[in-house]
């Protein structure tokens, strides 16, 4: 399954990125934490097994989302592959974001989001590049993740 998943920048809110929380001037602006790493990869997953995107489960104008952590849902979408009859193989992402650096965040993120899946962190990956300096991403404006997650019955 494929997973993408855009937020823009914004002043007055956390930066999570993985579940950590990552010091910088600007957060993403979303009706959860906006964490789009993890989001990238909850849509991932359920891609995989045939069920609908994240929208559709964890709809942005239920209240009980609001501000929610993204790895509570993450854990809700582990369940539903669960209920499935699946298990995760490996997951595969890329966080594109031109600040903050995100390199000393990366093992964090990947313990936080194995911890969860209950998975080995090397069934894992996790990058992060720079749009150099194109697009919004470039600009400074947002940041977007990419995902890719192959499950097996």
């Amino acid at each position: 399954g494929n997973g993408y998943d855009v937020h823009r920048l914004t002043e007055g809110r956390k930066l999570i990125l993985g579940g950590v929380e990552i010091p910088y001037k600007e957060g993403l602006l979303g009706h959860s934490d906006a964490d789009v790493l993890v989001h990238s990869i909850m849509d991932a997953l359920l891609g995989a097994c045939g069920e609908a995107d994240i929208g559709k489960h964890f709809p942005d104008n239920d209240m009980s989302y609001k501000d929610i952590s993204s790895l509570l849902l993450l854990k809700k979408v582990k369940d539903i592959l669960d209920a499935k009859g699946y298990q995760i193989s490996n997951i595969d992402s890329i966080i594109t974001a031109e600040k903050p650096k995100l390199s000393p965040y990366i093992d964090e993120m990947k313990a936080n989001i194995a911890a969860v899946l209950q998975l080995d962190k090397d069934c894992i990956g996790i990058k992060a590049t720079t749009s150099e300096g194109l697009g919004f991403a470039g600009r400074g404006e947002g940041i977007a993740a990419y995902a890719v997650a192959a499950i097996c019955k």
